[in-house]
């Protein structure tokens, strides 16, 4: 699952996914371990992170990644596979960069596998920086369309 996961949605998201992108608080991590215990199962998490510290976006802050890694390791039934990160879009996904090389070296200071980052625009840049998973819906699926409501 990729997108922003509010807590009352955890049980459901434990249910129907076998990795959450996502996890953005301990608050949430917590949800996430009560329903995979529940479930009898152990749930794969990425951390979000904010690299850009974009004010639009979720995630956590960088500096406080390494106490809310500890803190998670603690539950016993997620297991954190690595960060994900949304960059600041630009048509040029070469300005993607300094976000996806900030990531990519939190998840090494913090021995982590999975690097969930890069778009169908810069997922390229994405990949020379050690994406491990892209997402690229727009490139296979095309441009959502947008939905208009008038009364």
């Amino acid at each position: 699952m990729i997108g922003h996961l509010q807590t009352n949605k955890a049980r459901d998201a434990v249910a129907l996914f076998e990795v959450i992108h996502s996890v953005d608080s301990v608050k949430l991590a917590v949800e996430l371990n009560k329903w995979a215990e529940r479930a009898g199962k152990t749930q794969a998490v990425l951390l979000e992170v904010n690299v850009s510290g974009e004010a639009s976006k979720f995630g956590l802050k960088p500096e406080d990644l390494k106490s809310t890694v500890a803190e998670i390791s603690r539950l016993a039934r997620l297991e954190t596979r690595g960060l994900m990160t949304i960059a600041p879009y630009a048509e040029a996904g070469e300005k993607a960069r300094p976000s996806f090389r900030r990531l990519r070296e939190l998840r090494d200071a913090l021995g982590l596998r999975e690097l969930s980052m890069g778009m169908t625009h810069d997922f390229e840049v994405a990949v020379e920086e050690g994406a491990t998973m892209v997402r690229v819906g727009t490139g296979i699926f095309g441009e959502r369309k947008r939905h208009e409501f008038t009364e």
